[in-house]
C-alpha cells in the first residue's frame, strides 16, 4: 500500500534535499577554492610582469592600496634595488556589459609602459577586443603619457581610437587607465616626498 502524501512528508523530504545538496556545495568549494585562487594570483602576477617596467623585487609581495575619489585601487610598486622603477595599477571601470577590470603598467616617468585586461564581460566579437588576444586596441596606449595624450575616445575630443561599435567599451577602459593615471601621480608624489624627507 502507498503511503500518503502529506505536508510533513514533503516538509521533511524536501529539508533532507536541501540539506544533502548545500552540504554538496560546501564540500565543491572548499575543494575548488584554492585552485581558483592560486590561478587568480598567477594571472596577476603575469599581468603585472607583462604591464610594469623592469623590476628585481616582488611586486605582489609589497603591494598597497591607494584610495581616490572613494574608491581603492591595487598598486604594486617595481623595483630596482631600492629605486622605484614605476608601478602596475589594478584599476577597473564599468563596461557595456559590467566590472571590466585592468592592469596598468607606469614607467617612473609616466609613461604608459602597457595595459592587460584581468577580467571583463563585454560582448564576443565586439566589446572583448579590448584583450589584446582579440585586437591592437590596446597597443595605442603603449608608450603614451597622459600628459600630453587625451584619454578620451575620439568621437568625445581625445586621442584614443575607439573600437568599431564598441564605443561603450572604450570608453570605459579609457575611464580605467585615467583612474590608473590619478593613482600613479599619488604614489608618485608620496615617493618624491619620501625621498626629499630621505635626503
Amino acid at each position: 500500500m502507498a503511503k500518503e502524501s502529506s505536508l510533513k512528508n514533503m516538509l521533511v523530504t524536501l529539508s533532507v534535499v536541501t540539506l544533502v545538496a548545500s552540504s554538496l556545495l560546501g564540500v565543491v568549494y572548499s575543494l575548488t577554492k584554492g585552485p581558483i585562487d592560486e590561478a587568480m594570483t598567477a594571472k596577476t602576477n603575469n599581468a603585472i610582469a607583462s604591464v610594469a617596467p623592469a623590476f628585481d623585487n616582488d611586486p605582489s609581495a609589497e603591494q598597497f592600496m591607494v584610495e581616490l575619489s572613494g574608491k581603492a585601487y591595487r598598486v604594486y610598486p617595481a623595483k630596482m634595488g631600492s629605486d622605484v622603477s614605476g608601478y602596475a595599477v589594478e584599476t577597473y571601470s564599468s563596461g557595456f556589459g559590467g566590472r571590466m577590470s585592468l592592469m596598468v603598467g607606469f614607467n617612473a616617468d609616466g609613461t604608459i609602459n602597457g595595459t592587460a585586461v584581468l577580467s571583463h564581460a563585454e560582448t564576443p566579437g565586439l566589446g572583448d577586443k579590448i584583450d589584446a588576444s582579440k585586437s591592437d586596441f590596446s597597443v595605442q596606449f603603449k608608450g603614451k603619457n597622459p600628459e600630453d595624450f587625451q584619454l578620451l575616445v575620439k568621437k568625445d575630443g581625445g586621442d584614443v581610437d575607439a573600437i568599431t561599435a564598441s564605443t561603450i567599451t572604450s570608453r570605459a577602459f579609457c575611464d580605467a587607465v585615467v583612474a590608473a593615471w590619478e593613482v600613479f601621480k599619488k604614489c608618485d608624489s608620496e615617493n618624491n616626498k619620501m625621498e626629499v624627507s630621505n635626503e
